[in-house]
């Protein structure tokens, strides 16, 4: 049977917390250490305007040391459920409202080392309701694309951030199937 023998924390912060942990494994094996880093779930939306715009994020990622488009989404807050959670964020990121969210899936970025989920998303019929209201550490530019153009960055490689890339997959699957 699988057991947990040892955890302790590295160190603990609201988006960054790691642990070491110590396992044994179905067959026996001991794994030690083993590091394991938690993250809160989060969630990305494809977002498209009424007027059939694609809302992509345009934002500088340090680990990468690149600027590239993404889609629209963050952090769930605890107590907060995936859909509201991905319609707040939608607001603050793009200022934009939707009518209609649905979720398309849920995945796991890598789970050999973090804890999380994300939530995938479709949301249509978004209007400008506000300007952004990003946090304190956000720099994030508005990139509109018609769907043709944003399918086929998909389809060219040029969306590298893999949640968001597997959203817009799921994403025209979607619309593909409801003859959008």
């Amino acid at each position: 049977m699988f057991k947990i023998l040892s955890s302790k924390y590295i160190t603990r912060h609201p988006y960054f917390t790691s642990r070491e942990d110590a396992y044994k494994t179905l067959q026996g094996k001991i794994v030690d250490p083993y590091f394991v880093v938690e993250l809160p779930t989060s969630a990305c939306a494809m977002a498209i305007t009424d007027d059939d715009q694609m809302i992509f994020v345009e934002q500088y990622r340090h680990p990468i040391a690149q600027t590239i488009l993404e889609l629209p989404g963050g952090f769930i807050e605890p107590g907060e459920d995936e859909k509201s959670g991905i319609a707040r964020e939608l607001l603050e990121e793009t200022g934009y409202s939707f009518s209609f969210i649905h979720h398309l899936g849920t995945t796991a970025a890598n789970p050999g080392v973090l804890n999380n989920f994300t939530d995938l998303f479709i949301a249509t019929g978004g209007k400008k309701i506000q300007e952004q209201s990003l946090d304190q550490n956000e720099e994030i530019n508005l990139i509109l694309k018609p769907l043709e153009e944003a399918n086929r960055l998909l389809q060219q490689n040029k969306i590298v951030q893999s949640m968001h890339a597997l959203c817009m997959f799921y994403g025209f699957q979607y619309l593909l199937a409801h003859k959008r």
